[in-house]
């Protein structure tokens, strides 16, 4: 089945034409140097952007020659206005060419993203879901289910990092500024702490990490805002950092696969980007005897294939969704 995919979740206005789980087309257009200035994305910015780059993407797509049979469209989690840009033009779409639309999980669409390899993984696999806005793992015992085993219990993964970077004084988004910060630093040169990382539960927390660096930068009585620093390595707090977040979200990963007797292990989302989570979840994957799975970077971050991967296997279970489909912030 051809589908069309859109996802306006957040800050990426993404359109994807996917068959058979290869990718036709697809166009992500990005708004970083929109909410920079903002240290965020600030929703109603990120709406306007997709009302304004939505048409001219999905033309780019669809063309005059492509004839998607179903659309595909992501309706929760996310801001809710960028949701309801993508869902009007999924509706308006679907409603003009008489197609089946099915609204999408965008969190479920990160782990059919791993479908798009090749080869792609059989379930039984977890997956390991890190974002700015989510950090969380999924059983997948067959194609198409999806079980939350466990999530963050505050801060994301994703936004610890935007958080340590504004700490530091490093630019947004702060994933790759702190990436790019710590190739020239030490990970060890400062014992960050690896909150819930050694429990015997599948969740995760980072604010006490955030707080951890905000404390070594600022002082003990520090605020985020304030202008003095002590005086840090800001390329050996960064490279600490995020050596504490990829070791907790790796850890605790292949831990719970080894739990389970499951041989096969999922990365996605945006913080799946990160080449130091990608190696320490690929090592000590291969030590625990568990294959693990990592989409390329562009495939880790928001984009509508995946939403269509995911559409499909609504669609070939016989779900079909109305014209009443509305957008949800929430992802349960």
């Amino acid at each position: 089945m051809r589908v069309l995919g859109i996802d306006t979740s957040c800050d990426e206005t993404s359109v994807a034409l996917v068959e058979r789980g290869r990718i036709l087309a697809s166009v992500v257009s990005g708004q970083t140097s929109l909410h920079r200035p903002f240290g965020g994305v600030v929703p109603e910015i990120a709406a306007r952007a997709h009302a304004e780059k939505m048409v001219p993407a999905l033309l780019e797509v669809v063309g005059k020659d492509a004839a998607p049979e179903a659309v595909a469209v992501t309706h929760r989690p996310g801001l809710v206005g960028p949701l309801l840009v993508g869902l009007s033009a999924a509706k308006a779409y679907a409603f003009a060419r008489d197609l089946p639309l099915v609204g999408v999980n965008h969190l479920e669409a990160h782990v059919a993203a791993a479908y798009l390899l090749d080869p792609p993984p059989d379930p039984p696999f977890l997956a390991l879901i890190a974002s700015g806005g989510h950090t969380l793992l999924y059983s997948v015992p067959a194609r198409g289910r999806y079980e939350r085993l466990g999530q963050t219990q505050d801060d994301a993964a994703g936004e610890c990092f935007d958080k340590i970077a504004a700490i530091l004084g490093l630019p947004y988004p702060g994933g790759p500024s702190i990436e790019k910060a710590a190739r020239e630093g030490d990970p060890k040169a400062f014992d960050l702490p690896r909150p819930l990382r050694d429990d015997d539960t599948d969740d995760f927390s980072f604010s006490g990490l955030k707080t951890a660096v905000l404390y070594l930068v600022k002082g003990q009585d520090g605020r985020r805002a304030d202008p003095d620093a002590r005086t840090v390595s800001v390329a050996d707090v960064a490279a600490s950092a995020q050596e504490a977040i990829a070791d907790v979200l790796s850890r605790k990963a292949v831990r719970a696969a080894e739990r389970r007797g499951i041989a096969r292990l999922v990365l996605g989302g945006g913080v799946a980007a990160n080449t130091r989570l990608r190696e320490l979840a690929a090592e000590r994957g291969r030590a625990a005897g568990i294959e693990v799975f990592i989409p390329p970077k562009a495939l880790c971050t928001d984009n509508a294939a995946m939403v269509a991967v995911r559409g499909a296997e609504r669609l070939e279970e016989g779900v079909r969704d109305g014209f009443d489909l509305d957008a949800d912030p929430y992802s349960e």
